[in-house]
């Protein structure tokens, strides 16, 4: 079925309420674990569909955030959603206390045991609690449709955030500066609005934690984010080796490209921009022609990558091209009735739109593979699993370089590794923010920029903070990465999933087949197991490991230092 062709209908949410409350009710007065399974499969199919209805409004209403039919059923959910979660705890508790959880573990894995008892240090079945979780749903609305509003004058012109993006990487210093302060000077126009919102959200997510026992919400903040396996002690070990071994590379790799430009280091935001002198690599097709050549590179990859990316074709789930009222950035997420995933991306010219087609594919591609596993949440792991997926895609797909960029290949697969581990040192960064920020949650808004500007220092000291475009140089920037409003302490999961594609990255140039096997040995475990699990399965090391990221490291290094850039300036 195409995506367009799919149902809608606001369901009754009272009568999604009694469903769960008579499901709960039948497993707990189950006999047998004939009984209880049969129960257990119904709820499963319930979920399924609630999941279903939910996910095509916010896809809907992603697509074209003024459509005033989904802006009001996606606030139909954003305070249905937290009503249902009352009834969500009590099927979870009912589970976790079944008599036949012992039966349950042996046919599904315990690991949903696990995670039931996760889930419930997130809730608590009070009006108080959930009309929070109902305001914070408003909140990060509210960003995300102030962001996706934004109407940007350049050149004569008015573009979106996204529409405004290539003139940001513009080989004429002029140009692209300019492009920069044009962005800059929109968010600084509604920076009280952004600083409300996000004061709001924290001081909100603050009492959320304390409302469940906890010292202010990073507590709570790991537990939603289903953090199983790994500590925040974990975490800072992982910064720590960060600025170790990655922060002194990526500054080499800044150090070279100050060189090629002709600029002075450190460089401006706007400098640090651009790779190369004649421009960074960029595709070298239209829309159709770069969804033209991923179909060619998943038909020969593997025949069940082939047919997931024909299928994704053929079911019109990919929605990219950029466009007004559509939400900023990108995504995938699973229509579970369906039983396929879709793609959300916004096409804007640069090699972000082959990352597009290889990145959130890789995610498609790990749902589609395991989407018929039963419980609905072993489809997807935990999400720093789910990120491997996606960004060692991308390396897969860099021997089709030349299909996708042409004579910017070359380019493209130094910037690739380059922008990987570029990337680390921020990923980092946004996360030690938000750890100063939840554990500090009454900073003023200007205590939490001059916090953001200070880890500049410390994460990537190549950015020049020279006032030259105020938005960024003032600490602000961080106001742009919509994770930090919506979805707190997510970020960290890009670079420990980062860190696992170097890995592959390595394995790929020694032989691809053999990293192939590795990769599906991964993935086809969806999410029956926890990440440093998963890992140990596929024979990956984890980046927990100290000498994990310092071989990806020096293997990478090695490789950017001897990389031939003659004949591109």
């Amino acid at each position: 079925m195409k995506f367009s062709e799919m149902q809608y209908a606001r369901p009754d949410l009272a009568e999604m309420k009694n469903t769960m409350a008579a499901l709960t009710e039948e497993l707990r007065s189950a006999d047998s674990y004939e009984q209880a399974r049969e129960v257990f499969l119904r709820e499963q199919k319930e979920e399924k569909h609630v999941e279903t209805l939910a996910t095509l409004v916010s896809i809907r209403h992603s697509i074209d955030t003024r459509d005033p039919y989904y802006d009001e059923e996606q606030n139909f959910w954003n305070a249905a959603v937290p009503e249902l979660e009352e009834y969500s705890q009590r099927w979870t508790m009912a589970l976790l206390e079944s008599p036949f959880r012992a039966e349950f573990a042996a046919e599904y894995g315990d690991l949903m045991f696990i995670n039931a008892e996760i889930a419930l240090k997130t809730f608590l079945p009070s009006e108080e609690f959930i009309a929070a979780l109902q305001q914070e749903n408003e909140l990060a609305t509210g960003y995300e449709k102030l962001l996706a509003s934004a109407q940007i004058p350049f050149e004569g012109k008015t573009y979106t955030l996204s529409q405004l993006t290539p003139f940001k990487n513009d080989p004429d210093d002029a140009r692209r500066l300019a492009a920069w302060k044009a962005e800059g000077q929109w968010y600084k126009n509604n920076q009280r609005q952004l600083d409300r919102f996000y004061d709001d959200l924290v001081h909100l997510r603050d009492r959320l934690g304390r409302m469940l026992g906890y010292d202010g919400y990073t507590e709570l903040g790991y537990y939603r984010m289903g953090r199983n396996c790994y500590t925040r002690q974990d975490v800072e070990k992982f910064r720590a080796a960060v600025v170790k071994y990655l922060v002194p590379v990526a500054d080499a790799i800044y150090r070279r490209q100050a060189d090629r430009l002709g600029k002075t280091y450190p460089m401006s935001f706007a400098d640090n921009a651009l790779e190369f002198r004649s421009g960074n690599p960029r595709p070298c097709g239209t829309p159709d022609e770069i969804l033209a050549a991923a179909k060619a590179f998943y038909e020969a990859l593997s025949p069940e990558a082939g047919v997931f990316f024909n299928t994704m074709l053929d079911g019109e789930l990919l929605n990219v091209l950029s466009t007004e009222g559509k939400a900023a950035g990108g995504y995938c997420t699973g229509i579970p009735d369906y039983e396929v995933p879709f793609i959300f991306a916004n096409f804007n010219g640069t090699q972000g739109d082959i990352e597009v087609v290889t990145h959130e594919a890789g995610h498609a591609f790990a749902e589609w593979t395991n989407r018929r596993r039963i419980p609905l949440e072993s489809i997807w792991p935990s999400m720093e699993a789910c990120e491997v997926h996606s960004m060692s895609m991308e390396f897969f797909a860099e021997p089709w370089a030349e299909s996708f960029f042409g004579e910017d290949a070359r380019k493209f697969r130094y910037s690739h590794l380059a922008g990987a581990l570029k990337f680390i040192p921020y990923g980092t960064m946004v996360d030690h923010f938000q750890h100063i920020v939840y554990e500090k949650p009454d900073l003023t808004p200007a205590r939490r920029h001059a916090v953001w500007k200070e880890l500049l220092g410390v994460y990537m000291p190549w950015m020049k903070l020279d006032g030259e475009i105020p938005f960024y140089s003032d600490g602000e920037g961080w106001q742009r990465q919509h994770h930090i409003y919506s979805s707190p302490f997510y970020y960290i999961d890009y670079c420990l999933a980062q860190t696992v594609s170097l890995e592959f990255w390595k394995m790929i140039g020694e032989d691809r087949d053999n990293a192939w096997k590795h990769y599906m040995a991964y993935t086809v475990q969806g999410g029956s197991r926890t990440f440093t699990d998963l890992l140990k399965n596929a024979d990956l090391a984890s980046p927990f490991e100290e000498d994990c990221l310092r071989q990806v490291c020096e293997k990478a290094s090695t490789y950017l230092e001897a990389y031939d850039l003659t004949g591109i300036d």
